[in-house]
């Protein structure tokens, strides 16, 4: 019976547990521990070193699958993570964000506000070479793979923690001159509340001795930065996925200015009709705890188990 048509029965009882486990191991090795230059493994370059390496005399490359998928094994695939070092300074500015959140309810009551900001740049404004054609019965909408740039857009958005409601402002560029002008159009938006807690990553213009020196003279302000490679504790990334995907992902324009005319009647949209508060799930004592399994050396988690947005 040839190879590619035998069963997963046929393979369990064909092959031994013990060269099931070689064949499962050279999978989880790296190629080059082989004398293959392969970034990556292939059913069929394993078949290749399976047979070279004497394992079993034949095998077919479908029944390295098969063998591969009933493990669990998958080498075509991977996926990029990214943890913070996790030590008392991300601690420290992790539980100051963290208890932010969670007493967003009691901030307000006192008059005082949390707001995270980021910003999206280099947002491309794109025209199709072709019209779109648009969606039908049984047909769903069908766009023209070329296009034409016409420019790019910073865009800046505030993202007020208790309602969910933003305030956002294309910039002419992401330095820290455009972002002190937004800071100021931030005091000015919420210039009735008695205190403003602002969370932010650490982009260069967040960071610029210009922008700390103006916080610093502002009573009202009280900066919170995200330790490093952890700005997903910053909620304006949940804010800035969600307005994408609503008003960016399919829109066309014919010019930078147009794009900028849609973002600046999009956001009030987005107030009006999307708006609502994120449920954090992350709590300080559950940071804490995380923190404390990753220096004892156990494995990290995700950070969308951190937060969701619905």
């Amino acid at each position: 019976m040839p190879f590619s048509t035998r069963s997963v029965a046929a393979d369990r009882q064909f092959f031994s547990p013990l060269e099931r486990t070689w064949i499962e191991r050279i999978a989880c090795t790296e190629p080059s521990a082989y004398g293959r230059n392969l970034s990556r493994w292939d059913c069929r370059s394993l078949q290749q070193v399976i047979v070279e390496q004497a394992i079993v005399d034949s095998i077919h490359y479908t029944t390295v699958a098969r063998i591969l998928s009933s493990a669990s094994l998958q080498p075509h695939r991977s996926r990029y993570w990214k943890t913070a070092t996790i030590d008392e300074e991300f601690t420290r500015r992790a539980a100051q964000i963290l208890w932010c959140y969670e007493r967003a309810y009691w901030l307000r009551q006192r008059g005082e506000v949390v707001i995270c900001v980021d910003e999206k740049p280099n947002i491309q404004a794109l025209s199709r070479c072709s019209p779109t054609k648009g969606m039908r019965p049984s047909q769903i909408a069908r766009r023209e793979f070329e296009y034409k740039r016409h420019g790019v857009v910073n865009l800046l958005v505030a993202f007020n923690v208790f309602d969910g409601k933003m305030w956002a402002s294309c910039l002419e560029a992401n330095n820290h001159e455009h972002f002190l002008w937004a800071l100021r159009q931030i005091a000015r938006q919420w210039r009735h509340t008695k205190g403003i807690h602002l969370i932010m990553d650490n982009g260069a213009s967040h960071i610029d001795h210009h922008t700390r020196e103006y916080l610093g003279s502002r009573d009202g302000f009280r900066p919170l930065y995200t330790p490093p490679h952890a700005s997903w504790l910053n909620q304006a990334e949940l804010l800035l996925r969600a307005f994408t995907d609503k008003y960016l992902k399919h829109f066309e324009s014919t010019s930078r200015q147009q794009l900028i005319e849609h973002l600046n009647a999009s956001w009030p949209e987005y107030n009006q009709w999307h708006a609502h508060p994120f449920r954090w799930s992350w709590t300080r004592r559950q940071m804490h705890q995380w923190s404390s399994k990753m220096t004892n050396g156990e494995l990290g988690i995700c950070s969308e188990t951190f937060a969701t947005d619905h």
